[in-house]
């Protein structure tokens, strides 16, 4: 089955930040798994293959962080 790793540049000032960030990914039907650094600014998402890049950055702005680039499968995307 396929899957899609996403990379988005979240800027995230404390826990509470990127503890935001990993609420909304942990909710988020299709989220296989999620790692999100505080010290990198960086969330990186895989997803199933029904899950799409637009759905995961609209989840992660909703949090009101600012997301800087994303990537979809190595490939630079617009945010």
């Amino acid at each position: 089955m396929s899957e899609h790793k996403y990379r988005f540049n979240v800027t995230m000032t404390c826990g509470g930040c990127s503890g935001a960030v990993e609420r909304v990914l942990k909710k988020l039907d299709g989220v296989k798994s999620y790692d999100v650094s505080l010290d990198t600014q960086t969330a990186d998402v895989t997803t199933d293959e029904s899950l799409s890049y637009e759905q995961v950055l609209e989840k992660i702005k909703k949090t009101g962080k600012t997301v800087n680039s994303g990537e979809a499968d190595g490939s630079p995307m617009s945010v």
